[in-house]
């Protein structure tokens, strides 16, 4: 088995020289003595055999050789130092990983801002984020495959915190013949076209949910397909109105005017499956998700009479 001759330690003094133009000023920036800089320096070129360095007036530059050796270290030296970093983050408690399950009712937007809060803060532990569907969030909570999980319903043996309420709308494509109908309509008048609904991509208890009367039943995966199929006029469904807004207001969809259940609601709920033994890295994702809940909401609010004005003009 080979070892390398050379050491990350004599190429991050030779960046650190290139960086601030000589021995002295690496030397003042790494603490260390200018002898020190010098002769890992000087061992780095007798170990390789080749010049690494050329002074350029009171500076020092690498040669053609060391500018392209060193662009192959500088990976490896930012490598090792992400390393140490990790190290240190895990000493201090920090977990290495964590896993959250998130059902595709939960807000896009909100997850993206909690996602960059810890991306920011969190830098050295790992994410993992699976993207579930009704009961499938419960599946990764029994197994034990997630510290944090979004779910619609509570599961047996778990505690869970209110996040919001997700209010799902029954809306077609303008050209839709239920549109067409000019009265209110009926159960009759829906088991007569197909209905989109989305999979549960759980395993253990499936469920349905919602009225499911349509003689004709489209089953997707994932609600970015639901909307899609039902904007190309393919079918009806209940979509989730904060991923329809837009599109209700531009008159890209509209409301089925029903006579009853035009409307329904799902809550959303945070489970931490188990709470008192959760890192600062779990704690600290499950707090970034309920501000970002609550500054989804404030924004939601805010474009409530655009939206109506723009409902008004169609």
């Amino acid at each position: 088995m080979n070892f390398p001759r050379t050491s990350l330690e004599q190429w991050r003094v030779l960046q650190a020289i290139v960086e601030h133009g000589g021995f002295a000023q690496a030397a003042s920036a790494l603490n260390r003595s200018q002898s020190a800089v010098s002769y890992n320096v000087a061992r780095l070129q007798e170990q390789l055999g080749v010049s690494l360095l050329e002074a350029e007036g009171r500076r020092m530059k690498l040669t053609a050789a060391g500018a392209a050796l060193l662009r192959e270290a500088t990976p490896l030296i930012e490598a090792a130092l992400r390393l140490e970093a990790r190290a240190r983050a895990l000493d201090a408690g920090w977990e290495a990983e964590v896993r959250l399950a998130v059902d595709s009712l939960f807000p896009t937007d909100a997850l993206l801002r909690a996602l960059a809060g810890f991306a920011g803060h969190c830098s050295d532990t790992r994410l993992q984020v699976h993207e579930v569907v009704m009961s499938g969030a419960d599946d990764a909570l029994y197994a034990g495959a997630v510290e944090l999980a979004i779910v619609t319903r509570v599961p047996s043996g778990f505690m869970g915190d209110w996040l919001m309420d997700a209010t799902f709308v029954a809306v077609a494509a303008p050209g839709h013949p239920l549109l067409a109908a000019g009265h209110r309509l009926s159960d009759d008048d829906l088991r007569r076209y197909p209905q989109v609904v989305v999979r549960d991509s759980g395993t253990r208890q499936p469920r349905d949910e919602g009225w499911l009367g349509a003689s004709q039943r489209w089953t997707v995966s994932s609600p970015h397909t639901a909307l899609d199929v039902v904007s190309a006029g393919l079918a009806y469904g209940w979509l989730p109105e904060h991923r329809i807004r837009q599109p209700l207001a531009h008159g890209l969809l509209r409301p089925l005017p029903l006579a009853q259940g035009q409307q329904r609601k799902s809550s959303l709920y945070l489970v931490n499956a188990a709470a008192e033994a959760a890192g600062p890295a779990t704690r600290y994702l499950a707090e970034g998700l309920r501000q970002a809940v609550q500054q989804h909401l404030q924004q939601q609010l805010q474009q409530i009479p655009s939206a109506q004005q723009n409902s008004d003009m169609a």
